[in-house]
């Protein structure tokens, strides 16, 4: 195809309501936007507030990331608000994780805009980690949750608790898309874990953040 033009939406949270600092999973966007921009395509940075994105503390790069990552963390220092743009400009959406999601994306009515238009086309729309957050507001073409019938991947309820954040998120992630219809393909914690089922495409946790973007690359080249 050509050249892909493909948003990337983070969160804006840095706080959980437990006081607790959050924000983006540093990785969770960094290695999906080197892996998108070698691919050639043109991306786009934004988060509900626009402006510079938090980055949770507790993903903060090492010496050899900081240097691989130079670029993906200028991006992240200016990115467009969600009102200001359109889905109909771009080809594929991916939703980076970090505990922020979980506060100011699931019912976000300018993502839900978003991710609704997107979903009515058949665009690719794809999440990472706590980025499926993202999905629990927005329905199919049919009316009905878009995750509903749908094989996906996220972090996991064992994840949650296993990082011992399960008291401080508004709910569990992966219960939620199970009530709300998925199919939750759930691997042991914190194993690269990541599916493509048709234009969905998500993963379970921070090692899968690379496999996700392939996969949406993969979904990409493929006729909806």
């Amino acid at each position: 195809m050509a050249q892909p033009r493909i948003l990337m939406i983070v969160t804006s949270a840095d706080t959980m309501t437990s006081g607790k600092a959050t924000g983006l999973w540093l990785e969770e966007f960094a290695l999906p936007y080197q892996r998108f921009v070698d691919a050639g395509a043109d991306v786009t940075v934004a988060s509900p507030k626009g402006g510079a994105t938090p980055i949770d503390p507790r993903s903060s790069p090492d010496e050899q990331q900081e240097l691989a990552w130079q670029d993906a963390q200028e991006r992240l220092a200016h990115t467009r608000r969600l009102s200001d743009v359109s889905a109909e400009d771009f080809d594929a959406v991916f939703l980076p994780g970090g505990h922020g999601t979980m506060f100011d994306l699931p019912d976000n009515p300018e993502l839900i805009r978003l991710l609704d238009a997107f979903a009515a086309d058949n665009k690719v729309i794809a999440a990472v980690c706590h980025g499926p957050a993202g999905l629990v507001g927005v329905t199919g073409k049919d009316g009905k949750p878009l995750v509903a019938g749908r094989r996906v991947a996220a972090f996991t309820d064992e994840e949650e608790r296993a990082v011992e954040l399960d008291q401080d998120v508004p709910f569990l992630l992966e219960t939620r898309l199970r009530e709300l219809g998925a199919e939750v393909d759930a691997k042991p914690p914190f194993q690269e874990h990541a599916l493509r089922d048709g234009r969905l495409v998500t993963g379970q946790n921070p090692p899968s953040s690379a496999r996700t973007a392939e996969l949406t690359l993969e979904a990409l080249n493929t006729a909806g």
